[in-house]
């Protein structure tokens, strides 16, 4: 399956060499908005075709499929655009800023009969869908404490007066949309839409969101999540049920899972991740492609729109 790429940044760089590793993967297009900065990223990847009409590339011949990874405001613009041309979407979290944009998204999916799915990869991980087959082992379940605090690069130089994309509100970016949305999404997977949600926010001179939390209200439990670019965590995420807790070594890259029963004793319910994390986002997606889906099974569309609803 060819692929254009949208985005010549460190996730697309990411996302080629981990997809690269399914060999029904490749690349048949760059698109950049500058044809020197995407000659560049072309020739890392040892890619011919080059385009600074994004049109253009939909309707060249040279892709079935396309990977963006622009800035979070554009994606539903080019989404429907790549699918009003029957190209394949695989588009990066967060898939929209809006509720509206989900809808349209949705609907251009189903109208031109072509697949969309979110890049959210942590969730068709195995060591993730190993984890939704054991969640029942805690019993009832009372609190999620998913998080991610990761201090950005970025916010040195914001400090210092330049403000790059990371902070800038006005391209759908901040702390909740660059990676709270990765310990929203899981809780969504998991235990679907919350009765109500409480939300607190710190936020930075240009609008955006430094850091925040959440907490979303369930019958029975709730879900806290903590998300910040401005201050880091090494605390593991963790499931509470009253027959044990579900520790999470990483909420946005699971890998080590590990259930801790009241009565002392423990179970490791990871399951050995033999690719990078984001080819399993690529393996789920051309699976859906090949089998005529225009959904994921598990990164389904409804999920992205409810997903959206909590970013928003």
């Amino acid at each position: 399956m060819k692929f254009g790429i949208i985005g010549t940044n460190w996730i697309t760089d990411r996302f080629i060499k981990a997809a690269s590793a399914h060999q029904e993967f490749a690349v048949g297009a760059i698109y950049s908005r500058t044809e020197e900065t995407g000659r560049a990223f072309a020739e890392k990847h040892h890619v011919q075709n080059v385009y600074t009409n994004m049109e253009e590339m939909f309707q060249s011949g040279n892709i079935d499929a396309v990977y963006i990874a622009s800035p979070n405001a554009f994606h539903a613009e080019q989404s429907i655009l790549a699918m009003e041309n029957g190209i394949h979407v695989l588009c990066e979290k967060p898939a929209v800023t809006t509720v509206e944009e989900m809808d349209q998204v949705i609907e251009a999916s189903q109208q031109y009969g072509v697949t969309f799915m979110e890049a959210m990869k942590s969730t068709v991980t195995p060591s993730f869908l190993n984890l939704k087959k054991n969640l029942d082992k805690i019993g009832a379940i009372r609190r999620f404490v998913f998080h991610y605090n990761q201090y950005s690069s970025r916010y040195d130089s914001y400090k210092d007066g330049i403000i790059e994309n990371a902070f800038k509100p006005e391209l759908g970016n901040g702390a909740k949309t660059d990676l709270g949305v990765y310990a929203i999404a899981p809780i969504v997977h998991l235990v679907g839409e919350p009765i109500s949600v409480l939300k607190n926010n710190y936020l930075l001179s240009t609008g955006a969101e430094g850091q925040g939390s959440m907490i979303l209200n369930y019958d029975g439990f709730e879900a806290v999540v903590m998300y910040s670019k401005i201050s880091d965590s090494f605390l593991p995420s963790e499931i509470q049920g009253e027959n044990g807790v579900i520790e999470i070594d990483k909420i946005s890259d699971p890998q080590q899972v590990v259930i801790k029963y009241r009565d002392g004793r423990t179970e490791d319910i990871s399951v050995k991740h033999e690719f990078d994390t984001m080819y399993y986002e690529v393996e789920e997606f051309i699976n859906s492609v090949k089998n005529r889906q225009v959904e994921s099974t598990i990164n389904t569309h409804e999920i992205s729109r409810k997903v959206t609803k909590l970013l928003v």
